[in-house]
This record gives structure tokens, C-alpha cells and sequence, in this order.
């Protein structure tokens, strides 16, 4: 486990905390939507966090190509029908590039501020020519709206139960998944960032904005800088 994360329930759990079991159960939302709208058809996706495969195969439905990265060999295991590589973020550079990068999971709020880097320096380095990075970045309220909850039409219930500091612009978040048959809880630490934090790191890495996707800004089309 890194330093911070913890979970519990059934299953494999992974060394940030996140439960292999959970997150095959988990539904998709919106975001197959979001992330169509706002690339060509047809385009080559290079998913980065792509988990069990939860967007991956909408994004194949779609007609996308997709390329997996995951660092958990038991979260590759539910992908199908892409090509998955399996290490950290942080230091890929497969020596290809691709239309769209995306990173979601709110992994770009990454408490450790050389990983942050690292993962959107990936980005960057594998976004081709007129290509763009897709970035799901954290709410308004996410650490201060608390706790609440959420009940999902398909029938289990979400709790973002706490965020506390532990340490200089560092959160711990503490999450609660129930279902009829079973009960995850994951601990994680992430670190806010205004949208101004963002940017500046965005900036940090050669990536802009180039338009926010959606009207709560949590869905985010950058590009390479240029020139």
C-alpha cells in the first residue's frame, strides 16, 4: 500500500486503495459521452488509469481504438478487446503518439506533487500533432460539500464520508461503497487544486486549456503548447 491508502472489502485491493471487485461493479456515467463529443471519430485513445475497464469498452463501442495503461495487473485482467500495458503513469513513454491522452479518476489530483508532474509530462509527451489531452479534474464543493451521499439507480450507495488535511495542501478522503451483499471503504489522499492550480500545472507540463467540457469545469480538453 502506498503511504495514506487503505481499502477494505472483498477481493484484491490495489496498492492505492482502490478494490478490483468494487470497481467491475461500478457503472459507467457520462464520461464515454463527454469524451466523444470532444474528439474526432474513429480517434486512437491512449486511456491512462483505465482501471478494470469501466470506459474502455463504451470507448471501443463508440469505434474508438483504445490503449490501456494500468499499473495493476488484476485491474488489466477485466479489460477487453484493447491493447493494455501495465506500469506507472508516471514513467510511461511508450515512443508513440496518439489523437487523445486521457486521464480521469481525478488523477491529476495526485498528493504527490513529482507524480502529478510526471503523469501530465506522459500526457504531453504522448499527445500527437493537433492531438489533445482529456483531463476529469475534481468539483468546486468535493472537499467541502461533506459528507454526502449518493444512491445509484442500480442499487448501491456512495459516501464521500470525510476530507481532512494531513498535510500541507494534502487531503485524506474517506469513501464508502455499499451494496446489498457487500461493503468497500477506500482512504486515499489526494491534493485540491483551484482551477488556477490547475492550470499553472497544466502549464508546468507544455499543456493549455482549450476549453472546458462541461458547465461544472470538471471535464477538461487540453493541448500541447506550441511555438
Amino acid at each position: 500500500m502506498r503511504a495514506g491508502h487503505q481499502g477494505t472489502g472483498p477481493g484484491v485491493i490495489t496498492p492505492d486503495g482502490c478494490a478490483v471487485e468494487l470497481y467491475s461493479r461500478l457503472p459507467v456515467g457520462a464520461e464515454p459521452e463527454i469524451i466523444a463529443g470532444a474528439v474526432p471519430v474513429g480517434a486512437h485513445i491512449l486511456e491512462l488509469g483505465c482501471g478494470v475497464g469501466r470506459m474502455t469498452g463504451p470507448l471501443l463501442e463508440r469505434g474508438f481504438t483504445v490503449t490501456a495503461v494500468d499499473e495493476s495487473a488484476e485491474m488489466l485482467e477485466r479489460v477487453r478487446g484493447a491493447r493494455t500495458i501495465r506500469g506507472p503513469i508516471e514513467n510511461l513513454d511508450l515512443g508513440e503518439t496518439f489523437d487523445v491522452v486521457l486521464l480521469a479518476s481525478f488523477l491529476v489530483h495526485n498528493a504527490d506533487l513529482e507524480v502529478r508532474r510526471g503523469m501530465l509530462r506522459a500526457c504531453a509527451r504522448h499527445a500527437a500533432d493537433g492531438g489533445c489531452v482529456l483531463i476529469q479534474r475534481e468539483g468546486e464543493d468535493y472537499h467541502t460539500d461533506l459528507p454526502r451521499e449518493r444512491v445509484d439507480p442500480s442499487g448501491f450507495t456512495v459516501r464521500i464520508v470525510s476530507s481532512e488535511p494531513v498535510a500541507q495542501g494534502v487531503n485524506s478522503v474517506h469513501a464508502e461503497y455499499e451494496f446489498p451483499d457487500a461493503t468497500w471503504t477506500q482512504t486515499f489522499r489526494v491534493r485540491p487544486l483551484t482551477r488556477q492550480q490547475f492550470e499553472e500545472a497544466l502549464g508546468e507540463a507544455g499543456l493549455r486549456v482549450d476549453r472546458y467540457l462541461t458547465e461544472d469545469q470538471t471535464w477538461v480538453r487540453a493541448v500541447p503548447v506550441t511555438g
